[in-house]
């Protein structure tokens, strides 16, 4: 059985940080391809960043770009991301998510139960 576990939101100030981990267990994150999602209350859940199982490849959501980084460590079977000057629209739960092939839309196979951020200004 596949778990993801994301750690590390919490309340920031706008213009702040937050690095988010999600942590795989189960089998090795290596196997898959990995990205993170995010639903704002009263909004759809939407794509925030996605990364290879090498992660030598990563796209990032138009949003986002230029602010959050996405990353990996396999060795540690742990997912990240990192956001900087951050704004309040990016409040939000944000959602670690793991699939065996690479592509675009949220059919992913595994998700964790996300972890909130909030952005106050």
């Amino acid at each position: 059985q596949v778990q993801l576990v994301e750690s590390g939101g919490g309340l920031v100030q706008a213009g702040g940080s937050l690095r988010l981990s999600c942590v795989v267990s189960g089998r090795t994150a290596s196997t898959y391809h990995m990205g993170w999602f995010r639903q704002a209350p009263g909004k759809e859940r939407e794509f925030v960043a996605r990364i290879t199982k090498s992660g030598f490849s990563t796209v990032l959501a138009d949003s986002v770009k230029g602010r959050f980084t996405i990353s990996r460590d396999n060795a540690k079977n742990t997912l990240y991301l990192q956001m900087n000057s951050l704004t309040p629209e990016d409040t939000a739960v944000y959602y670690c998510a793991a699939r065996d092939t690479w592509g675009p839309g949220p059919a992913y196979d595994y998700w964790g139960q996300g972890t909130q951020v909030t952005v106050f200004s």
